[in-house]
């Protein structure tokens, strides 16, 4: 009996990789991109927190239908994304984030003026010790959302980020 259900067996398992791998692969280009932004400053890097990220994904996911860029005012800092089509990866999300370093002035702790960097300054608060993330394909190929949550949370009006 239990040789019939064999191949079977296989195939659930191995359909289950792709997944794990993806989301594994997601996890190491979010850690890595933000962590490398971090070290240039000698911040020391954020941990992968599986809490934050289920959270992360709970949200992603009420987002795939829709794919509005809006924020979920949970108790996390939070950086949110959405580029066009269904390629944009991890990575490529947070070096979108990472880029608003060159629109940032530490001497006057501002953006320059008309231009963001607030994710840029959450990925790099110092007191942020975790992060956990998600990304979706939205619904119909409208594109990519995607989000990181970190904890504690940083961009606080008139505090330095580090």
């Amino acid at each position: 009996m239990l040789r019939r259900h064999i191949p079977i067996l296989v195939f659930l398992f191995l359909a289950l990789i792709p997944d794990n791998a993806a989301a594994s692969s997601s996890k190491n280009q979010f850690l890595s991109v933000q962590n490398a932004a971090r070290a240039a400053l000698r911040l020391p890097p954020l941990a992968w927190d599986r809490r934050i990220a289920q959270f992360a994904a709970s949200y992603a996911r009420r987002r795939r239908a829709d794919c509005e860029l809006r924020h979920s005012g949970g108790p996390y800092g939070e950086n949110i994304f959405w580029g066009s089509g269904g390629a944009w990866t991890a990575a490529q999300a947070a070096s979108e984030w990472v880029a608003e370093r060159r629109e940032y002035s530490y001497k006057s702790n501002s953006c320059a003026d008309g231009r963001q960097c607030g994710h840029y300054t959450q990925i790099v608060w110092r007191e942020t010790t975790r992060m956990g993330c998600a990304r979706v394909v939205c619904d119909g190929g409208r594109g990519v959302f995607v989000i990181c949550n970190y904890s504690p949370p940083g961009n606080y009006v008139g505090e330095r980020p580090y």
